[in-house]
């Protein structure tokens, strides 16, 4: 199980580098201005290919139950990940999801990063990262080895929404400091401190 939780952090430690300002000066530094349109779609193609790794070790390492949840209220889990899957589709929608995916940018089309604060970002910062926390604990049965990925994911999506945070504050600064005092970073209703 150890390694099931270190390839995940490994996973989400290059996934976030990857990410980073420095990296994308750093490749378009290597590559040119011209690679850059096409960053966003090979980030998400490697982001993608490089987790199916992880998942085959969540397949080929023997595992327990942790437990099941009985009906009815395993049904009422489901349906909460069918409500989190829609939340995560509604939040691609409206974060550009051409963008988001990386093919505006190959038709040079990419449109100036505007503030979200509607819709979903109504309720909080970090849509996509609740929904997908959402999603992965609301499964109804639990093993050890899906466990060990759900701790080692949740970890990561807590680290990468810091992360995010710092790179909206550089990039809307007052604007996202009077966002984020009004708008709860993960969990609705629940506000915390936000940026001052």
């Amino acid at each position: 199980m150890f390694w099931l939780f270190l390839s995940v952090l490994l996973w989400g430690s290059v996934h976030s580098l990857l990410a980073s300002l420095k990296a994308k000066e750093l490749f378009q530094g290597w590559l040119g201005r011209k690679f850059m349109r096409f960053y966003r779609l090979a980030y998400n193609a490697f982001a993608g290919m490089s987790f199916l790794p992880v998942l085959a070790l969540v397949v080929l390492t023997k595992s327990r139950t942790v437990y099941v949840v009985p009906l009815p209220w395993s049904g009422l889990m489901i349906l909460g990940e069918i409500l989190a899957v829609a939340g995560i589709l509604i939040s691609f929608l409206q974060t550009d999801a051409w963008e988001f995916l990386g093919l505006r940018q190959l038709e040079g089309s990419a449109r100036p990063a505007q503030l979200k604060t509607k819709g979903l970002y109504h309720f909080v910062r970090h849509p996509l990262y609740a929904a997908g926390l959402a999603v992965i604990w609301l499964f109804p049965i639990m093993t050890c080895n899906i466990l060990v990925i759900n701790v080692a994911l949740t970890f990561y999506i807590l680290i990468r929404a810091s992360f995010e945070e710092r790179k909206l504050l550089r990039e809307f600064g007052r604007g996202y400091i009077d966002y984020s005092a009004v708008t709860p970073m993960l969990v609705p209703l629940i506000k915390g401190k936000g940026h001052r």
